[in-house]
């Protein structure tokens, strides 16, 4: 790393920063107030740094100028810091919130303990820190590995913005390399792409040209391979089709299709990626998913062929002894479902709102419970697994508390080694478990083990890569009961009525209705009115009329994230209608945080055990101790600042991040600036998310545009063929 050279020309400026007024965490913009050599006021200093905090010392270079709104600033074209040597400064640099557990008072302690020593104690003896009061084993260990870890983190920060690249992503790559980062990203930048969510190819692209790396470098062209084919997992595809795979690299790294086919050629015979055929299609394929969809298909198929762990029940006894025990009256369809489910090694059970999934899975589980078969239930999200539990009366967990999550390795304890202990496993919400999820469930299930699949084939598929539910209703491998009657109960309901209308390609009624009804339509035709009506809606006209509060109980779900009525902008206006933000806040990675915020936790952490999807309030935020703790289900979680990039406000939120979950009142804007993704499974997924009530905001158009719309995109995966081609082979082999 080069040091940057002083200009000569410009005025010198060094002092002491009292406050850094702003700073962006991303390019390094900040504003600070300076305490400066030869000033008697304190002096704006306008500048980039890495990371600045008060108390450290600034030398800066560059040149006055009289801002019209801001008055007399230093605009700085350098700035070097360095840590603070005044007491004033040493107080002032630990007290500013950089390292959890240190807020201003225990800085005002350690630094009248320590004197300018103090910096030297943590690092050198840091278990002297005890020798202060309130700072026990505990704390003092939280200071010295908090210290450690901003040194590297500013090591890596520094290192990023000298290559051009913004850091707020710092955090993220020292939890990831550790004290390796900087040489990790010197070897090879592209595993950033590979490894740190949020960080593209596009920046770790930015960060080897920097370093060197030439255009046409083979360690480029085939990083860029992996890189297209991960972006296309975002589409759901477990792989593409190879005329779709090296354009798309071509124009992504701008080389030639032969350079292209080289690395290609090179990633295959690595085995990073593998080449096979989607019916008459050539394709190429992450090895991991490639991989993880043969074991599914066979694990099922080794399942579809065993015995059945319980003996003989007969139908005819069991059936009105359920009756009796459940008090409801069953019809032919769920009885049919229920005798071809005691009869079943593996079955699917698939159907909308209304049509008694429930009722018929309630009814096999105390059948079964009743003849002491073992049972497990369980369901991709905390919320799907909680309404399970109510529904049924037996337990049922998320699937990573099933198979027992091991924070170390990443993995899970429960697999083909360590099976879990059932006879039959039932598994919810099937329509929203990806490839990798359900491969490791299937290495979990006992050879012995039945299996139960229950889940609404006409909902969105899955948000990571696959279609697991359709690949396995369509191979024919298992046996599947269709449900379509929907119950009178049912029926009356109007967001059932209009979801299979929906579902049918039928235009719901949108028309005023006559009295109460739990399914509304209000007109807005463009973005600049539906924004205000459904703020109006969720803050005032739904709690007023039924009683359901403003955060915890309406859910403002859309079609897409981006666009003035999309998710990103819907936040923001929800958030400052619903919960201004006071003193106690955060800002970082483009949200603000405080205390009554609704939030989303967007990927899996293992480690606090929240997952993709969960929803959790803000408790609080400690700008002295660095941390947000939200609470997840009654349970607290606590978020370094730096952490904050696995959090959204979760006020408004993708229909695709609902899956799985039911509110009591959703509210779905539908506008012709949705256009892209205006689609039948989409809009049926965001209606069967409403309890009591669902409200669309928008134009009829925009309705009948979704209605129709059946294309969807098509999902490259080849679960569906090693399926069906074991059942033609078990059908053959058949006697």
């Amino acid at each position: 790393m080069k040091p940057q050279q002083e200009p000569s020309a410009q005025e010198v400026l060094a002092g002491l920063v009292e406050r850094v007024t702003f700073h962006n965490a991303e390019n390094g913009f900040c504003v600070l107030r300076i305490k400066a050599r030869g000033h008697r006021d304190l002096i704006t200093v306008i500048g980039h740094a890495a990371i600045i905090s008060p108390g450290e010392w600034v030398t800066t270079s560059g040149d006055w100028v009289n801002d019209h709104t801001h008055g007399q600033q230093f605009k700085a074209r350098f700035m070097r810091t360095s840590a603070p040597t005044s007491i004033d400064g040493i107080e002032k640099y630990l007290g500013s919130g950089m390292i959890r557990g240190i807020g201003p008072v225990y800085a005002k302690k350690m630094v009248k303990a320590f004197g300018e020593k103090v910096f030297d104690i943590i690092e050198a003896e840091p278990d002297r820190l005890r020798e202060v009061t309130g700072i026990g084993a505990v704390r003092a260990k939280r200071i010295t590995d908090a210290w450690a870890e901003q040194k590297i983190v500013r090591e890596i920060m520094v290192f990023l913005h000298s290559h051009g690249v913004g850091t707020a992503r710092a955090v993220r790559i020292f939890k990831t390399y550790g004290s390796d980062a900087v040489q990790v990203m010197t070897e090879n930048p592209y595993r950033l792409a590979r490894d740190i969510r949020g960080i593209g190819f596009k920046t770790a692209d930015a960060i080897a040209m920097k370093l060197g790396i030439e255009k046409t470098a083979m360690i480029r062209i085939r990083a860029g391979i992996s890189y297209a084919l991960t972006e296309s997992m975002d589409d759901g595809h477990c792989g593409l089709p190879t005329e779709e795979l090296g354009p798309l690299a071509v124009e992504l790294l701008e080389v030639s299709k032969e350079l292209v086919q080289t690395a290609l050629d090179l990633e295959l015979a690595e085995g990073t990626v593998i080449a096979a055929a989607v019916g008459e299609t050539a394709c190429v394929f992450l090895a991991g998913l490639y991989r993880a969809e043969k074991v599914i298909a066979e694990r099922i198929t080794c399942l579809v062929n065993g015995t059945l762990p319980w003996p003989f029940i007969d139908p005819v006894k069991a059936l009105p002894w359920v009756e009796r025990k459940t008090g409801l009256s069953m019809a032919e369809s769920q009885i049919a479902a229920i005798r071809l489910s005691l009869l079943s090694k593996v079955l699917v059970i698939t159907g909308g709102p209304g049509v008694g999934k429930t009722t018929i899975v309630n009814s096999i589980l105390r059948i079964l419970a009743a003849k002491g078969v073992n049972l497990l239930l369980c369901a991709p999200t905390g919320r799907a697994a909680k309404r399970m539990t109510e529904a049924t009366g037996f337990e049922a967990k998320t699937i990573h508390r099933l198979l027992e999550v091991d924070p170390k390795g990443g993995g899970f304890k429960r697999n083909a080694d360590n099976p879990l202990d059932c006879d039959l496993l039932v598994i919810d919400e099937t329509s929203m478990v990806d490839i990798m999820l359900m491969q490791a469930l299937m290495r979990a299930v006992a050879d012995n083990a039945a299996l139960l699949i229950v889940g609404d084939i006409d909902q969105l598929p899955s948000v990571g890569p696959g279609q697991v539910l359709a690949d396995v209703i369509s191979s024919g491998a298992v046996p599947v009961v269709r449900l379509t009657e929907v119950f009178r109960q049912a029926a009356k309901s109007r967001i059932i009525s209009s979801a299979h209308r929906i579902n049918q390609g039928s235009m719901p009624d949108l028309a005023k209705p006559e009295g109460e009804s739990d399914f509304y339509f209000v007109q807005a035709d463009d973005p600049e009115t539906a924004v205000p009506r459904i703020i109006e809606l969720v803050k005032t006209r739904i709690p007023a009329r039924f009683g359901l509060d403003p955060i915890r109980d309406i859910q403002v779900l859309c079609p897409m994230n981006r666009g003035g009525v999309g998710a990103r902008s819907l936040n923001i206006e929800l958030q400052k209608a619903l919960n201004p933000a006071g003193e106690r806040k955060v800002e970082r990675f483009g949200w603000t945080f405080a205390p009554g915020d609704k939030v989303m936790q967007i990927e899996n952490d293992y480690d606090k055990e929240v997952y993709n999807g969960d929803i959790g309030y803000v408790d609080d935020v400690d700008p002295d101790a660095g941390e947000l703790i939200a609470s997840f289900d009654g349970r607290a979680v606590t978020y370094g600042f730096g952490e904050l990039d696995t959090l959204a406000p979760a006020y408004a939120a993708t229909i695709h991040k609902s899956q799985g979950s039911e509110y009591p009142a959703v509210v779905i804007p539908v506008l012709t600036q949705h256009y892209a993704m205006l689609q039948r499974n989409l809009l049926y997924t965001g209606v069967t998310r409403g309890k009591r009530l669902v409200v669309l905001v928008g134009q009829k158009k925009a309705v009948a545009i979704a209605v129709k719309n059946v294309s969807g995109r098509r999902r490259w995966s080849k679960l569906n063929e090693w399926l069906a081609a074991t059942a033609v082979t078990a059908r053959a082999l058949s006697p």
